[in-house]
């Protein structure tokens, strides 16, 4: 007969035990079966946090579908107070603002486009010839030889200088067509009304039913320029999308207030001085005229002579990227489709006497606090001091006039598409 007997348990504890069986990694293989039911999605009805994330990430899905068109109305629907930001503006070194809320890098000079020898090089001394003939002679038929009577009260740039401005731009373009072809199908606007809406940062609703919450803060640009030239395809770029240059955006962490800048509610807009159906929808040359307070003298009596600069670079900075901005939404892109091939413009402002060259690139659209942290790209813009085309008028002769002016506005208007 049998005896009960124990069996020892320490054989049982060795690796090599033909009874001991150890699976390794059983989270690793767990998480590689597939799921057999849907994930579990939050309510669109109710009042969380991942509800909300849903109903705009859903939103935003259907929107990336939708044409160009139904994208500008549906984002420009909503109407609540925004900034209003205006491209001529005389508060204290409105650039670097006007930096941030465009995130926007400066960089002193022309590229490297219209500084290099190359280029410089290939204009043609005939073609420059005759064009300068051209301006001296439009000069002088609007300042000299044509008697016009006394100005009305802050009218008098646009009773001297406008006539100069639209006439010296149809001259050149007309000019200039044989050698940039692009030209003879532009169109050029006379007085054409430019916006742009966008949203940049964020805010706490003070008060009212909608009290405490965060709100992004809302910009609309709203421009007229002098005359502006668009053509039916894009200008090259300045730089490749991804490059880094050397000069950073500006963080400004005061609330615009205190540029100042003041809200109003109205009609969110987006314009580049035509229809969506214009087959010119892509921008060339913008010319801007400073208004009548804008005295060099009177600003230096008052010793202000570092804001005539800035002055002039806020300007520049606001409407090319109001109108770059636009072009870009024209295409179908906005905050959370980003650009993915830059867009380039340029300006040129001027009082008839001194000239400001300044060129645009805009980089990203992705300035919306959701998209801001995203992309890495700033958009930039490259521009000059102003110089003087000439001295004055002297018994109908022009005297200390500037070759060097008219060469960089022949060169802008020699720019043309690859």
């Amino acid at each position: 007969m049998a005896s009960c007997g124990r069996l020892p348990l320490h054989p049982l504890l060795f690796v090599s035990s033909s009874r001991f069986v150890c699976v390794r990694n059983v989270q690793a293989e767990a998480s590689k079966a597939e799921a057999v039911y849907p994930p579990i999605l939050p309510s669109r009805t109710a009042k969380s946090v991942a509800s909300k994330k849903r109903v705009v990430a859903e939103r935003f899905a259907e929107l990336r579908l939708q044409p160009p068109q139904e994208k500008i109305r549906v984002l420009t629907r909503i109407q609540r107070m925004k900034y209003v930001v205006y491209p001529q503006t005389f508060a204290i070194n409105a650039d670097k603002w006007y930096q941030h809320f465009t995130k926007t890098a400066y960089i002193s000079g022309l590229p490297e486009k219209y500084t290099g020898k190359d280029f410089s090089a290939a204009l043609d001394e005939t073609l420059f010839a005759e064009v300068k003939s051209v301006v001296q002679t439009s000069l002088l038929q609007e300042r000299w030889y044509l008697k016009k009577s006394k100005a009305f009260l802050q009218k008098q740039q646009l009773h001297d200088v406008a006539p100069f401005i639209r006439n010296l731009v149809l001259c050149l373009r007309n000019l200039v067509t044989k050698a940039n072809p692009v030209l003879a199908g532009s169109s050029v606007d006379i007085e054409p009304q430019v916006h742009f809406y966008w949203l940049r940062g964020e805010s706490t609703v003070p008060r009212g039913h909608r009290g405490g919450r965060i709100d992004p803060m809302r910009f609309q640009i709203d421009d007229t320029p002098i005359t502006q030239i668009r053509i039916h395809q894009q200008l090259p770029e300045f730089l490749p999308l991804e490059d880094k240059t050397s000069s950073e955006v500006p963080v400004i962490t005061l609330a615009p207030d205190l540029l100042p800048l003041f809200r109003r509610q109205y009609d969110n807009n987006i314009y580049i001085g035509a229809k969506l159906e214009d087959p010119c929808s892509y921008g060339h040359t913008q010319f801007h005229m400073v208004p009548d307070r804008f005295c060099r003298k009177l600003m230096s009596k008052r010793g202000l002579n570092d804001q005539i600069e800035v002055f002039l670079r806020a300007n520049g900075i606001a409407s090319l990227f109001a109108w770059t901005g636009a072009q870009a939404m024209y295409q179908g892109f906005w905050s959370e489709e980003d650009v993915t091939r830059p867009f380039v413009s340029q300006a040129v402002i001027t009082d008839g006497q001194f000239f400001s060259f300044f060129c645009y690139q805009l980089n990203t659209l992705g300035l919306s606090p959701r998209a801001d942290g995203l992309t890495d790209r700033n958009n930039v813009c490259w521009g000059t001091e102003s110089m003087p085309l000439y001295e004055k008028i002297r018994n109908g002769e022009i005297v200390g006039w500037n070759d060097e002016v008219l060469r960089v506005l022949l060169q802008f208007f020699l720019n043309k598409p690859h």
